[in-house]
């Protein structure tokens, strides 16, 4: 029998949040403190009827209520230090993706994490998403090289332009949103990244000077597979063609067609982020006059996961690895190079040069 783990979350914004809620359903986790500088955490409190310990300074709260894990679901320049203090306190950790703002940072928390013997899972959504899993599985069986097309640009406003303003503070949005999918092509392809170029522009004022709110980004693979990422915030941003999801390879294509959730006005909206609705397999293999031998197939996702139970399935995750003992050094090992490879990207794009991994 395992007794409940007593868990800290930090930080109770649009993740954070999140993840809180799958604690308090969760039967193997047991909330010990919520921690927010706003009163973020206080309108958690009222929204899920309960009355966990408030605290507004994450060090403070980790030792008074001195946790076994700690969710991190803060900024990204917070995390490095709070997952070392975490680890260093004898914690599990779970962290919103990106592990850290810094190559340097997140290979500094996977040795921290390996020297502690506590589990460290990286908030990589995608990878709990079984229609996700099942367009990458489709991908994989269309041979190689593989051509991946994705962008998730978002027309931001009201409080998601305060929260994207706030990140870029410390990161791009083709790092922040694009270690996803770059986890994503390496999964689709099996294949090392050898080289990236990226491009990207700075249409406000509203950011800092040295970073930018549009950005696309290109990868080469060892295999000879190419892929392209882009990712836009901000009140100017085009809702066109803002859901592209779609991979191609010598058998044929794959597309993700998620007519509802790509709809107009909805591309802020993090509950649709992950939605796949239905994906569209076509066959490239033709006859004797060059027409197609099969028609295309739709894939109906139905009945496929929120963004809540996509959470509620990460955190079961989470309390398994611990309660298993599973290994997660491929999954850390992932995570480093899925933000090695963005991270070269932002270089390629301050630099105007292609990049060498």
């Amino acid at each position: 029998m395992h007794h409940p783990l007593r868990i800290l979350v930090v930080g109770c914004g649009n993740m954070g949040a999140s993840h809180a809620q799958a604690y308090h359903q969760l039967d193997g986790f047991e909330i010990c403190g919520l921690v927010a500088r706003g009163n973020s955490n206080q309108e958690l409190n009222e929204k899920m009827g309960t009355d966990y310990p408030l605290f507004s300074d994450y060090f403070e709260a980790l030792s008074i209520t001195k946790p076994d894990a700690v969710c991190i679901a803060t900024y990204p320049d917070t995390h490095e230090e709070y997952a070392l203090k975490a680890l260093e306190a004898g914690c599990h950790i779970f962290i919103e993706k990106p592990l850290a703002d810094t190559v340097a940072g997140s290979e500094r928390i996977v040795e921290a994490a390996k020297e502690a013997n506590k589990k460290v899972v990286v908030g990589y959504i995608l990878r709990h998403h079984p229609s996700w899993m099942k367009f990458t599985e489709i991908a994989q069986g269309l041979g190689q090289p593989l051509v991946m097309r994705m962008n998730l640009n978002q027309q931001s406003h009201g409080r998601m332009w305060d929260v994207h303003r706030n990140l870029m503070k410390s990161l791009s949005p083709i790092v922040d949103c694009g270690v996803h999918y770059i986890d994503v092509m390496c999964q689709m392809t099996g294949s090392k990244p050898v080289r990236v170029s990226a491009i990207g522009a700075r249409l406000t004022d509203d950011i800092p000077e040295d970073n930018y709110n549009y950005g696309q980004l290109q990868i080469t693979f060892e295999n000879g597979s190419v892929g392209w990422y882009e990712a836009g915030w901000g009140p100017m941003v085009s809702e066109t063609a803002f859901f592209v999801k779609d991979v191609f390879g010598p058998k044929g294509s794959a597309s993700i067609v998620a007519k509802e959730a790509s709809g107009a006005g909805k591309s802020d909206s993090v509950d649709d982020h992950t939605k796949t609705e239905s994906i569209r397999i076509h066959h490239a293999t033709i006859d004797a006059n060059n027409e197609f031998v099969k028609k295309d197939e739709w894939v109906e996702m139905k009945d496929e996961p929120g963004h809540q139970e996509l959470c509620d399935r990460e955190q079961a995750y989470f309390l398994k690895a611990i309660q298993e003992d599973i290994d997660l050094a491929s999954h850390l090992e992932d995570a480093v190079n899925s933000l090695k490879v963005a991270f070269a990207c932002d270089e390629s794009v301050k630099t105007g040069k292609m990049v060498e991994l």
